[in-house]
């Protein structure tokens, strides 16, 4: 069975034996000219943090 490759979309590397964030969101009607689309991407760890680092309101931890 062939495994899938994963690769962070904002550092380009691949991960491996750590966890990510993967988001998928499907455009609503009323969007920006984004209706129905569905945008995917695959943060590594490093990138996650950089990435919730410039958040005016930081994420919520459980």
């Amino acid at each position: 069975m062939r495994q899938m490759k994963i690769v962070c979309n904002k550092c380009g590397r691949e991960i491996t034996n750590e966890d990510i964030l993967t988001v998928e969101k499907r455009w609503g009607y009323f969007s920006n000219n984004k209706d129905n689309e569905v945008h995917s991407f695959d943060l590594c760890e490093k990138c996650y943090d950089e990435f919730i680092s410039t958040f005016q309101v930081p994420v919520e931890i459980k």
